[in-house]
């Protein structure tokens, strides 16, 4: 019987299991930073609930049972036991509170992201497949104010306006991913991240960029938004690799 299959007397098992994994996938593929990036799940029907990792725990050691339950509507869950900091508090609860639509919320700062979030113009053009993913569907925030709390999460919450963008490239930041589950959203920041790198690369060529037209990019977009599966099988092969390790992200 692998970790996986393990099912403790524990609510929301099977979403606890996924989420750590993509914790643990995160830290392999160096897209944390130290003990300061938070993800979250809700599982309530609003999504004012949500699951998210404890304080300034590391991804690489993020078990399933280790996730706390945190209630955006309830200001005690700061005083409970490993509460999510202040930052994370407000960045979360402000996103679970406004867009009903962020089921699940990724925020990390990775190098390309963050790198395309420090320049003048941040914005990523369609130069190749994984950047044309993202064609016409990410939020920019140029406006960032200091650490996130609750007034400056509150304000990059109210950026996710438009229900085809899911990415947030925070400006000085970093990014913020959203979607309807762990796998989605997972296989969404991946893609973002390698999508930024090819990017920065190329920038670092000093060579002219050849840049996709419109329409072949909003195609391109649209055919692997409706490609079957990409996203559940990806974070199905990870888990498959940690069981096989004897990784204890499933306990």
């Amino acid at each position: 019987m692998t970790l996986t299959q393990m099912r403790p007397n524990i609510d929301h098992w099977q979403e606890r299991v996924d989420l750590a994994a993509a914790f643990r996938w995160t830290a392999r593929l160096n897209m944390h930073e130290g003990v300061a990036n938070h993800f979250s799940l809700s599982i309530n029907d609003t999504g004012t609930r949500f699951l998210m990792n404890p304080n300034q725990m590391h991804f690489a050691r993020i078990r399933a049972s280790d996730l706390i339950v945190v209630d955006a509507e309830d200001p005690e869950t700061l005083s409970g036991p490993n509460a999510p900091d202040p930052t994370a508090w407000g960045l979360h609860g402000g996103l679970h509170r406004h867009c009903p639509q962020a089921r699940c919320a990724m925020h990390v700062h990775s190098i390309h992201a963050t790198v395309l979030a420090c320049l003048a113009d941040p914005t990523l053009p369609p130069i190749d497949q994984n950047c044309a993913t993202f064609y016409n569907r990410i939020a920019y925030d140029r406006d960032y104010g200091g650490l996130a709390f609750e007034d400056e999460g509150e304000r990059c919450a109210q950026l996710f306006t438009d229900p085809k963008q899911k990415v947030m490239v925070m400006g000085n930041h970093g990014i913020m991913i959203i979607g309807d589950t762990v796998a989605e959203t997972f296989n969404r920041l991946y893609y973002f991240e390698r999508a930024a790198e090819t990017y920065i690369r190329a920038l670092q060529t000093g060579q002219p960029l050849k840049v996709l037209s419109d329409e072949i990019a909003e195609k391109t977009a649209r055919e692997l938004e409706e490609y079957p599966e990409q996203d559940v099988r990806h974070l199905a092969e990870l888990k498959a690799i940690l069981d096989a390790e004897g990784s204890d992200y499933a306990a």
